[in-house]
């Protein structure tokens, strides 16, 4: 009855599925601690910032260059506000406790001892950068030489939250925070990282430091958890479809083996009833007495044919 597994259409089917249930398990897997390592990083990075809240703070050199490790710690830098370049950053979002309220960055370059300059974001305000009423509101930077604290964070990209990278911002406005977007706006260098203040000068509010990148579980990590889920469904139709095609032949091999065979039979009924129906037309053709007459003229000129020898002997 299972014979028609050997054919070569189910040789075909056969390899499919051992191949393919396999790699969609694994693939599975695979996205599965993807999302996994996901959430243990985003855990391990919201303990580094709680310790890093009470840390004492390194000298930035000791940090660079930012990565998932030194992201968030407390890094301190000496030198004097460049106060011919202060710099609102637009659209950003702060939360407190009426909830999410848009407002700005105030970013001051910081013309460290070793000659580079350093982002330092000195705190938020709520309103429109754009407007002369909130930024009136904006605080001079403090004069002279400084020491700076507050933590660390790396260069900002396009895929970074309230980031502006189509352009169009006013003079005095900046959409990203780098050193990329900085290095045609000051004539010095900019290090490849800033930081945000631990404590703001009044009244702009301290911005908190932001998970490091790849860190949190952001979109991509749905996005494994949703995969996760894509290929084991993958899997089971695989499964399903060879038991639907396995059940299909199983059946049609019972038929065949009972003497039902589907398609076959009907083929053979139409094809009697064709004979039938052209044997008995041809029949009455040459039965009938000729509706034209030809049939009788045959018959009596036969006749007469046979009387006729039959006199002459």
């Amino acid at each position: 009855m299972y014979r028609f597994l050997l054919t070569p259409r189910w040789w075909g089917i056969n390899v499919f599925a051992v191949l393919a249930i396999p790699f969609c398990i694994f693939m599975g897997s695979w996205q599965l601690s993807r999302f996994e390592d996901r959430v243990d990083t985003h855990q391990q990075q919201e303990d580094r910032s709680a310790r890093a809240r009470t840390a004492a703070a390194r000298p930035l050199e000791r940090l660079l260059p930012v990565d998932k490790v030194t992201s968030g710690r407390q890094a301190s830098a000496r030198g004097h506000y460049d106060p011919g370049h202060q710099l609102l950053v637009p659209g950003r979002t702060l939360k407190d406790k009426h909830g999410e309220r848009q407002g700005f960055y105030v970013l001051n370059l910081l013309r460290t001892d070793g000659g580079k300059a350093l982002p330092v974001v000195r705190g938020w305000l709520p309103g429109d950068a754009g407007a002369k009423a909130d930024t009136a509101k904006v605080p001079a930077p403090p004069k002279g030489e400084v020491t700076v604290t507050g933590a660390l964070q790396a260069s900002e990209n396009q895929g970074t939250d309230g980031v502006q990278a189509g352009g169009g911002l006013a003079p005095g406005q900046l959409g990203m925070i780098s050193a990329a977007s900085l290095v045609n706006i000051v004539p010095y260098e900019v290090y490849d990282a800033w930081i945000t203040l631990t404590d703001a000068q009044a009244p702009l509010r301290a911005v908190p430091p932001a998970a490091a990148e790849g860190s949190g579980l952001d979109l991509k990590a749905f996005q494994n958890l949703g995969y996760t889920g894509e290929w084991f469904v993958f899997a089971g139709f695989v499964v399903f479809m060879w038991f639907r095609l396995f059940r299909r032949d199983t059946e049609a091999a019972k038929d065949a083996a009972l003497g039902i065979v589907v398609g076959v039979e009907g083929e053979g009924r139409e094809q009697g009833q064709g004979q039938g129906q052209g044997q008995g037309q041809g029949s009455g053709v040459v039965a009938s007495p000729g509706e034209d007459g030809s049939g009788r003229d045959e018959g009596s000129g036969d006749g007469q044919g046979k009387a006729a020898r039959a006199g002459k002997v």
